[in-house]
Protein backbone atom coordinates (compact mmCIF):
# COMPACT_ATOMS: atom_id res chain seq x y z
CA UNK A 1 0.00 0.00 0.00
CA UNK A 2 0.69 3.14 -1.03
CA UNK A 3 1.83 6.26 1.58
CA UNK A 4 0.86 9.93 1.25
CA UNK A 5 2.62 12.68 1.31
CA UNK A 6 6.14 12.93 3.22
CA UNK A 7 6.52 15.53 6.14
CA UNK A 8 8.71 17.35 4.13
CA UNK A 9 6.68 17.83 1.83
CA UNK A 10 3.84 18.70 4.12
CA UNK A 11 5.44 21.25 5.61
CA UNK A 12 6.05 22.57 1.56
CA UNK A 13 1.99 22.27 1.15
CA UNK A 14 0.67 23.51 4.16
CA UNK A 15 3.13 26.87 3.87
CA UNK A 16 0.40 27.02 0.69
CA UNK A 17 -1.94 26.75 2.92
CA UNK A 18 -3.75 29.03 5.74
CA UNK A 19 -1.78 28.65 9.06
CA UNK A 20 -4.49 30.31 11.25
CA UNK A 21 -8.38 29.18 11.23
CA UNK A 22 -10.56 31.16 8.62
CA UNK A 23 -13.82 31.94 9.08
CA UNK A 24 -15.90 29.46 8.33
CA UNK A 25 -19.39 28.50 6.82
CA UNK A 26 -21.86 28.33 9.27
CA UNK A 27 -22.86 24.59 9.73
CA UNK A 28 -24.92 24.67 13.24
CA UNK A 29 -26.23 21.57 12.70
CA UNK A 30 -24.82 18.20 14.40
CA UNK A 31 -24.26 15.47 11.51
CA UNK A 32 -26.08 12.16 12.22
CA UNK A 33 -24.89 9.61 10.21
CA UNK A 34 -25.33 5.69 10.42
CA UNK A 35 -24.34 2.48 9.22
CA UNK A 36 -27.63 1.52 7.96
CA UNK A 37 -27.44 3.97 5.09
CA UNK A 38 -25.55 5.52 2.23
CA UNK A 39 -23.96 8.68 3.03
CA UNK A 40 -22.91 8.93 -0.30
CA UNK A 41 -25.91 9.85 -1.69
CA UNK A 42 -26.13 12.82 0.40
CA UNK A 43 -22.70 14.18 0.34
CA UNK A 44 -20.18 14.93 -2.12
CA UNK A 45 -16.72 13.63 -1.41
CA UNK A 46 -14.27 16.86 -0.28
CA UNK A 47 -11.69 17.84 -2.64
CA UNK A 48 -8.79 18.56 0.06
CA UNK A 49 -6.77 20.86 -0.13
CA UNK A 50 -3.44 19.19 0.37
CA UNK A 51 -4.26 17.22 -3.17
CA UNK A 52 -5.56 20.22 -4.79
CA UNK A 53 -2.27 22.03 -3.62
CA UNK A 54 0.20 19.14 -5.01
CA UNK A 55 -2.01 18.92 -8.49
CA UNK A 56 -1.50 23.02 -8.88
CA UNK A 57 2.28 22.50 -8.38
CA UNK A 58 2.15 19.96 -11.22
CA UNK A 59 0.29 22.36 -13.48
CA UNK A 60 3.13 24.68 -13.02
CA UNK A 61 5.23 22.17 -13.83
CA UNK A 62 3.67 20.22 -16.93
CA UNK A 63 6.62 19.63 -20.14
CA UNK A 64 3.00 19.61 -22.33
CA UNK A 65 1.25 23.45 -21.20
CA UNK A 66 -1.43 21.87 -23.58
CA UNK A 67 -2.49 19.78 -20.72
CA UNK A 68 -3.10 22.58 -18.29
CA UNK A 69 -6.67 23.18 -18.65
CA UNK A 70 -7.36 19.54 -18.01
CA UNK A 71 -5.00 19.33 -15.07
CA UNK A 72 -6.37 21.70 -13.10
CA UNK A 73 -9.81 19.83 -13.15
CA UNK A 74 -7.93 17.04 -11.35
CA UNK A 75 -7.49 19.38 -8.50
CA UNK A 76 -11.35 19.63 -8.24
CA UNK A 77 -11.68 16.06 -7.76
CA UNK A 78 -12.65 14.45 -4.18
CA UNK A 79 -10.31 12.21 -2.90
CA UNK A 80 -9.24 10.53 0.34
CA UNK A 81 -6.79 12.36 2.41
CA UNK A 82 -4.34 10.43 4.25
CA UNK A 83 -3.50 10.07 7.67
CA UNK A 84 -0.35 7.60 7.36
CA UNK A 85 1.73 8.91 10.40
CA UNK A 86 1.42 10.39 13.83
CA UNK A 87 2.28 14.05 12.51
CA UNK A 88 0.40 13.85 9.49
CA UNK A 89 -3.05 14.42 11.77
CA UNK A 90 -1.87 17.90 11.78
CA UNK A 91 -3.09 17.79 8.02
CA UNK A 92 -6.74 17.00 9.15
CA UNK A 93 -6.33 19.64 11.30
CA UNK A 94 -5.45 22.17 8.73
CA UNK A 95 -7.94 21.05 6.05
CA UNK A 96 -10.78 21.24 8.95
CA UNK A 97 -9.73 24.78 9.08
CA UNK A 98 -10.81 25.40 5.48
CA UNK A 99 -14.37 26.54 4.66
CA UNK A 100 -15.43 22.28 3.64
CA UNK A 101 -19.20 22.98 2.38
CA UNK A 102 -21.49 21.43 4.88
CA UNK A 103 -23.01 18.85 2.48
CA UNK A 104 -19.07 17.75 1.97
CA UNK A 105 -17.90 14.73 3.57
CA UNK A 106 -14.30 14.71 4.28
CA UNK A 107 -12.99 11.55 3.04
CA UNK A 108 -9.76 10.28 5.39
CA UNK A 109 -7.52 6.64 5.48
CA UNK A 110 -6.49 5.73 8.58
CA UNK A 111 -3.28 4.20 7.74
CA UNK A 112 -0.71 3.87 10.91
CA UNK A 113 -0.75 -0.20 12.30
CA UNK A 114 2.58 -1.21 13.88
CA UNK A 115 4.24 -3.41 11.89
CA UNK A 116 2.63 -1.65 8.68
CA UNK A 117 2.46 -3.20 5.22
CA UNK A 118 3.75 -6.08 6.72
CA UNK A 119 4.29 -8.25 3.24
CA UNK A 120 6.08 -5.54 1.02
CA UNK A 121 8.67 -2.68 2.04
CA UNK A 122 7.37 0.18 -0.12
CA UNK A 123 5.25 1.72 2.61
CA UNK A 124 6.14 0.27 5.65
CA UNK A 125 5.34 2.74 9.00
CA UNK A 126 6.60 4.19 11.42
CA UNK A 127 5.21 2.31 14.23
CA UNK A 128 7.25 -1.35 15.54
CA UNK A 129 5.68 -4.32 15.70
CA UNK A 130 4.48 -4.11 19.19
CA UNK A 131 4.00 -0.50 19.63
CA UNK A 132 0.51 -0.74 19.88
CA UNK A 133 -0.35 1.44 22.74
CA UNK A 134 1.60 4.29 20.59
CA UNK A 135 -1.31 3.74 17.88
CA UNK A 136 -4.58 3.99 20.64
CA UNK A 137 -3.16 7.20 22.86
CA UNK A 138 -0.94 8.99 20.02
CA UNK A 139 -2.99 8.24 16.75
CA UNK A 140 -6.37 7.27 17.36
CA UNK A 141 -7.36 8.94 20.26
CA UNK A 142 -6.15 12.19 18.73
CA UNK A 143 -8.22 12.14 15.66
CA UNK A 144 -11.16 10.87 17.39
CA UNK A 145 -10.68 13.98 19.69
CA UNK A 146 -10.75 16.08 16.61
CA UNK A 147 -13.85 14.17 15.03
CA UNK A 148 -15.67 14.84 18.30
CA UNK A 149 -14.59 18.04 18.29
CA UNK A 150 -16.13 18.95 14.72
CA UNK A 151 -19.67 17.61 15.22
CA UNK A 152 -21.17 19.14 11.99
CA UNK A 153 -18.84 17.80 9.92
CA UNK A 154 -19.39 14.13 8.39
CA UNK A 155 -16.26 12.09 7.67
CA UNK A 156 -15.92 9.08 5.66
CA UNK A 157 -13.31 6.94 6.80
CA UNK A 158 -11.27 3.68 5.21
CA UNK A 159 -9.84 2.19 7.55
CA UNK A 160 -6.39 0.35 7.23
CA UNK A 161 -5.89 -0.19 3.85
CA UNK A 162 -4.35 -3.78 2.99
CA UNK A 163 -3.95 -4.74 7.05
CA UNK A 164 -7.00 -7.45 7.62
CA UNK A 165 -6.19 -9.19 4.17
CA UNK A 166 -2.63 -9.42 4.87
CA UNK A 167 -3.51 -11.77 7.63
CA UNK A 168 -5.23 -14.33 5.08
CA UNK A 169 -3.16 -14.32 2.29
CA UNK A 170 0.42 -13.48 3.84
CA UNK A 171 0.45 -14.96 7.12
CA UNK A 172 3.39 -17.32 6.04
CA UNK A 173 5.42 -14.51 6.11
CA UNK A 174 7.55 -13.82 9.77
CA UNK A 175 6.15 -9.64 9.85
CA UNK A 176 2.73 -10.64 9.47
CA UNK A 177 2.89 -13.29 11.93
CA UNK A 178 4.50 -11.10 14.23
CA UNK A 179 1.93 -7.79 13.46
CA UNK A 180 -1.13 -10.08 13.49
CA UNK A 181 -2.22 -9.81 17.19
CA UNK A 182 -1.42 -5.99 16.68
CA UNK A 183 -3.42 -5.25 13.76
CA UNK A 184 -6.44 -7.52 15.03
CA UNK A 185 -5.77 -5.75 18.34
CA UNK A 186 -5.68 -2.21 16.00
CA UNK A 187 -8.17 -2.03 14.16
CA UNK A 188 -11.06 -3.47 16.54
CA UNK A 189 -9.87 -0.20 18.87
CA UNK A 190 -9.97 2.36 15.71
CA UNK A 191 -13.66 0.94 14.95
CA UNK A 192 -14.65 1.22 18.41
CA UNK A 193 -12.92 4.49 19.12
CA UNK A 194 -14.34 6.61 15.82
CA UNK A 195 -17.60 4.72 16.19
CA UNK A 196 -18.74 8.45 16.48
CA UNK A 197 -22.09 10.22 15.11
CA UNK A 198 -20.78 12.06 12.19
CA UNK A 199 -18.30 9.68 11.12
CA UNK A 200 -19.17 6.10 8.95
CA UNK A 201 -16.71 3.66 8.64
CA UNK A 202 -15.46 1.54 5.61
CA UNK A 203 -13.01 -1.84 6.28
CA UNK A 204 -10.31 -2.57 4.14
CA UNK A 205 -11.24 -5.61 2.20
CA UNK A 206 -8.00 -5.86 -0.37
CA UNK A 207 -9.75 -6.25 -3.99
CA UNK A 208 -11.01 -9.34 -5.89
CA UNK A 209 -7.37 -10.29 -7.19
CA UNK A 210 -6.84 -10.90 -3.41
CA UNK A 211 -9.63 -12.41 -1.48
CA UNK A 212 -11.15 -12.88 -4.38
CA UNK A 213 -9.62 -16.23 -4.88
CA UNK A 214 -12.12 -18.83 -4.16
CA UNK A 215 -10.57 -19.93 -1.39
CA UNK A 216 -9.69 -17.01 0.27
CA UNK A 217 -13.25 -15.52 0.52
CA UNK A 218 -14.72 -17.24 3.88
CA UNK A 219 -11.47 -16.68 5.69
CA UNK A 220 -11.37 -13.61 4.66
CA UNK A 221 -14.70 -12.71 5.37
CA UNK A 222 -14.69 -14.32 8.53
CA UNK A 223 -11.38 -12.60 9.50
CA UNK A 224 -12.86 -9.11 9.10
CA UNK A 225 -16.16 -10.06 11.09
CA UNK A 226 -13.75 -11.04 13.75
CA UNK A 227 -12.22 -7.63 14.42
CA UNK A 228 -15.67 -6.34 14.02
CA UNK A 229 -17.39 -8.66 16.71
CA UNK A 230 -14.59 -7.72 18.97
CA UNK A 231 -14.90 -4.10 18.30
CA UNK A 232 -18.37 -4.61 19.73
CA UNK A 233 -20.13 -4.39 16.49
CA UNK A 234 -19.54 -0.90 15.80
CA UNK A 235 -22.60 0.66 14.26
CA UNK A 236 -21.15 3.40 12.20
CA UNK A 237 -19.06 0.66 10.19
CA UNK A 238 -20.94 0.25 6.87
CA UNK A 239 -18.83 -2.59 4.81
CA UNK A 240 -15.60 -2.50 3.29
CA UNK A 241 -13.45 -0.70 1.17
CA UNK A 242 -11.67 -2.55 -1.97
CA UNK A 243 -9.77 -1.53 -4.46
CA UNK A 244 -7.92 1.21 -2.84
CA UNK A 245 -4.96 2.59 -4.98
CA UNK A 246 -5.84 -0.40 -7.22
CA UNK A 247 -5.90 -0.94 -10.63
CA UNK A 248 -8.93 -3.77 -11.19
CA UNK A 249 -11.75 -2.47 -13.57
CA UNK A 250 -15.26 -2.30 -11.87
CA UNK A 251 -17.34 -4.54 -14.22
CA UNK A 252 -15.18 -5.41 -17.15
CA UNK A 253 -16.53 -9.48 -18.74
CA UNK A 254 -14.79 -10.94 -19.09
CA UNK A 255 -11.92 -9.99 -16.41
CA UNK A 256 -8.75 -9.08 -16.51
CA UNK A 257 -6.80 -12.28 -16.00
CA UNK A 258 -9.76 -14.31 -16.91
CA UNK A 259 -7.67 -16.36 -19.36
CA UNK A 260 -4.92 -16.68 -17.04
CA UNK A 261 -4.09 -21.00 -16.48
CA UNK A 262 -5.42 -20.54 -12.97
CA UNK A 263 -8.92 -18.04 -13.58
CA UNK A 264 -11.20 -21.35 -13.11
CA UNK A 265 -9.94 -20.40 -9.09
CA UNK A 266 -10.87 -17.31 -8.95
CA UNK A 267 -14.84 -16.30 -10.00
CA UNK A 268 -14.26 -12.40 -8.69
CA UNK A 269 -12.85 -11.19 -12.14
CA UNK A 270 -13.71 -8.01 -11.58
CA UNK A 271 -14.92 -5.35 -8.62
CA UNK A 272 -18.12 -5.63 -8.91
CA UNK A 273 -18.00 -9.37 -8.55
CA UNK A 274 -15.87 -9.79 -6.29
CA UNK A 275 -18.32 -7.10 -3.63
CA UNK A 276 -21.06 -9.64 -4.81
CA UNK A 277 -19.11 -12.42 -3.99
CA UNK A 278 -17.17 -11.42 -0.84
CA UNK A 279 -20.03 -9.46 0.32
CA UNK A 280 -22.31 -12.67 0.11
CA UNK A 281 -19.38 -14.10 2.33
CA UNK A 282 -19.35 -11.14 4.70
CA UNK A 283 -23.12 -11.48 5.78
CA UNK A 284 -23.13 -15.17 6.42
CA UNK A 285 -20.20 -13.78 8.65
CA UNK A 286 -22.00 -11.16 10.29
CA UNK A 287 -20.26 -7.87 9.09
CA UNK A 288 -21.64 -5.18 6.95
CA UNK A 289 -21.47 -5.42 3.10
CA UNK A 290 -21.72 -2.39 1.51
CA UNK A 291 -18.72 -1.27 -0.06
CA UNK A 292 -16.91 1.61 -1.95
CA UNK A 293 -14.28 1.35 -4.93
CA UNK A 294 -11.53 2.89 -5.79
CA UNK A 295 -11.67 4.26 -9.18
CA UNK A 296 -8.89 6.64 -8.59
CA UNK A 297 -5.94 5.34 -11.33
CA UNK A 298 -8.27 2.43 -13.38
CA UNK A 299 -8.72 3.80 -16.40
CA UNK A 300 -7.08 1.19 -18.74
CA UNK A 301 -6.86 -2.30 -18.19
CA UNK A 302 -4.24 -4.84 -19.88
CA UNK A 303 -1.28 -3.57 -18.49
CA UNK A 304 -0.21 -5.80 -15.71
CA UNK A 305 1.89 -9.04 -16.35
CA UNK A 306 0.25 -10.95 -13.54
CA UNK A 307 -2.74 -9.75 -10.90
CA UNK A 308 -1.06 -9.05 -8.04
CA UNK A 309 1.47 -6.21 -9.34
CA UNK A 310 0.47 -3.35 -7.51
CA UNK A 311 3.46 -0.39 -7.83
CA UNK A 312 3.28 2.34 -10.52
CA UNK A 313 1.88 0.50 -13.65
CA UNK A 314 2.94 2.03 -17.18
CA UNK A 315 -0.16 3.44 -18.64
CA UNK A 316 -2.63 3.50 -15.96
CA UNK A 317 -4.97 6.87 -16.23
CA UNK A 318 -7.26 8.51 -14.13
CA UNK A 319 -10.50 6.67 -13.60
CA UNK A 320 -14.75 7.25 -13.10
CA UNK A 321 -15.06 10.39 -10.78
CA UNK A 322 -16.38 10.02 -7.15
CA UNK A 323 -20.25 9.59 -7.66
CA UNK A 324 -23.01 6.97 -5.74
CA UNK A 325 -24.34 6.30 -9.34
CA UNK A 326 -22.60 3.04 -9.37
CA UNK A 327 -25.54 0.53 -10.76
CA UNK A 328 -24.85 -2.26 -8.24
CA UNK A 329 -26.76 -2.46 -4.98
CA UNK A 330 -23.86 -2.84 -2.86
CA UNK A 331 -21.25 -0.46 -4.21
CA UNK A 332 -22.27 3.01 -2.63
CA UNK A 333 -19.77 4.71 -4.01
CA UNK A 334 -17.05 5.05 -6.66
CA UNK A 335 -14.53 7.06 -4.47
CA UNK A 336 -10.88 8.48 -5.62
CA UNK A 337 -8.64 6.28 -2.56
CA UNK A 338 -5.96 7.11 -3.84
CA UNK A 339 -4.02 10.49 -4.63
CA UNK A 340 -3.13 9.64 -8.46
CA UNK A 341 0.16 11.55 -9.04
CA UNK A 342 2.02 10.45 -5.87
CA UNK A 343 4.21 7.30 -6.14
CA UNK A 344 3.76 3.69 -4.87
CA UNK A 345 6.91 2.83 -3.88
CA UNK A 346 10.62 3.63 -5.56
CA UNK A 347 12.50 2.00 -8.65
CA UNK A 348 15.83 2.66 -6.72
CA UNK A 349 17.11 -0.40 -6.15
CA UNK A 350 19.89 0.58 -3.49
CA UNK A 351 16.82 2.45 -0.98
CA UNK A 352 16.17 1.17 1.98
CA UNK A 353 12.21 0.30 1.36
CA UNK A 354 12.96 -0.71 -2.20
CA UNK A 355 10.54 -3.71 -2.91
CA UNK A 356 11.08 -5.58 -6.00
CA UNK A 357 7.56 -5.03 -7.31
CA UNK A 358 8.51 -1.27 -8.58
CA UNK A 359 11.41 -3.10 -10.79
CA UNK A 360 8.73 -5.19 -12.24
CA UNK A 361 8.64 -4.69 -16.31
CA UNK A 362 5.40 -3.22 -16.39
CA UNK A 363 6.36 -0.51 -12.90
CA UNK A 364 6.85 3.07 -14.22
CA UNK A 365 10.70 3.91 -13.59
CA UNK A 366 11.94 6.00 -12.30
CA UNK A 367 9.82 6.55 -9.31
CA UNK A 368 10.34 7.73 -5.68
CA UNK A 369 9.60 6.76 -2.29
CA UNK A 370 6.30 6.22 -1.83
CA UNK A 371 3.96 9.07 -1.12
CA UNK A 372 6.12 11.50 -3.03
CA UNK A 373 5.28 13.36 -6.29
CA UNK A 374 6.44 12.25 -9.82
CA UNK A 375 4.93 14.64 -12.11
CA UNK A 376 5.53 12.61 -15.40
CA UNK A 377 3.82 10.01 -13.97
CA UNK A 378 1.13 12.03 -13.31
CA UNK A 379 1.09 13.66 -16.96
CA UNK A 380 0.61 9.94 -18.00
CA UNK A 381 -2.57 9.43 -15.75
CA UNK A 382 -4.07 12.63 -17.06
CA UNK A 383 -3.57 11.84 -20.61
CA UNK A 384 -4.89 8.10 -20.39
CA UNK A 385 -7.78 9.48 -18.22
CA UNK A 386 -11.51 7.87 -18.92
CA UNK A 387 -13.34 9.72 -19.01
CA UNK A 388 -11.22 12.73 -19.82
CA UNK A 389 -10.94 15.78 -18.24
Amino acid sequence: MKTSTSILALATLASALPSQPVTKRACTSAVKLSGSENVFKSYTLHANSFYKAEVAEAVKNLSDKSLATAAAKVGDVGSFLWLDTIANIQKLKTELATDIPCKNVLGLVIYDLPGRDCAAKASNGELKVGEINRYKTEYIDVIAGILKANPNQAFALIIEPDSLPNLVTNIDETACQQSKSGYEEGVAYALKTLNLPNVVMYVDAGHGGWLGWNDNLKPGAEGLAKVYKAAGSPSQVRGISTNIAGWNAFDLSPGEFSKASDAQYNKAQNEKLYVELFGAALQTAGHPNHAIIDTGRNAVTGLREEWGHWCNVKGAGFGVRPTSTTGAELVDAFVWGKPGGESDGTSDTSATRYDSFCGNNDAFKPSPEAGEWNQVYFEELLKNAKPQF
